[in-house]
C-alpha cells in the first residue's frame, strides 16, 4: 500500500489517491460482479483521468456532471447513490488547486491606486450627471421662452397695429386681472 506525501497534492497525488480509494470501496461490497461495485470502478477510472488531465469523454472541466460524463454514468448516480465519491472528488479538486499567496505589495500598492481612480471617476460621473441635468433644465427653459416669442413674434405679423410692451402678460393687457 502506498503512502501519501504531506506536501501540497498535486495531479498525480489526486489521482493515486482516487484509484486507492476506488480500489477500496469495490472491495468493501464483497462482490466484484456487482452493478455498483462497476459502478464504482467506472467513476474512480473516471476521477483518475479528470485528475491528471487526460478525459476521454468529457470536456475536461472538474465539476461533477463533467465526473459522471466521464464515467458514462448519469450525474444522480453521484448526487444520491454514491454521494462519497462525490465528496472525495470535491475535495480532491479542492486540494489541487493551488492556494494564491498574498499580494506582493507592489500589487497592493497598484490595487489601491485604482481605487482611488475609480472613486474619482465616478465622483467625475457623478459631477457630469449634474451639470447634464442642469443643461437639460435650462434647454428646457430656453425652449418654452424660444416658443413664446414665436407665438408673440406670430400674433404681432397678423396685428401689426398691436404692440404690447416686453414682460407684459396677455391676460393684464386684456383687464382680465382687473376685475
Amino acid at each position: 500500500m502506498s503512502t501519501l506525501t504531506a506536501a501540497a497534492p498535486g495531479r498525480r497525488d489526486g489521482a493515486a489517491l482516487a484509484q486507492l480509494v476506488g480500489e477500496a470501496l469495490a472491495h468493501a461490497q464483497g462482490h466484484a460482479d456487482t452493478k455498483d461495485t462497476a459502478e464504482i470502478k467506472a467513476i474512480t477510472d473516471a476521477m483518475v483521468r479528470l485528475l491528471i488531465g487526460a478525459p476521454l469523454h468529457s470536456d475536461g472541466k472538474l465539476p461533477v456532471v463533467s465526473l459522471a460524463t466521464e464515467a458514462g454514468q448519469r450525474r444522480n448516480k453521484l448526487t444520491h447513490t454514491h454521494t462519497g465519491l462525490s465528496d472525495l472528488f470535491y475535495a480532491l479538486v479542492k486540494a489541487r488547486t493551488p492556494v494564491p499567496d498574498a499580494l506582493p505589495d507592489s500589487a497592493q500598492a497598484r490595487a489601491a491606486k485604482q481605487q482611488q481612480d475609480l472613486a474619482r471617476v465616478r465622483a467625475e460621473r457623478d459631477d457630469l450627471r449634474g451639470q447634464a441635468q442642469l443643461l437639460a433644465r435650462i434647454v428646457h427653459v430656453l425652449e418654452i421662452e424660444n416658443s413664446k416669442r414665436r407665438t408673440l413674434r406670430t400674433k404681432l405679423r397678423r396685428h401689426p397695429g398691436r404692440v404690447p410692451p416686453l414682460g407684459v402678460d396677455a391676460r393684464v393687457r386684456s383687464g382680465a386681472a382687473d376685475g
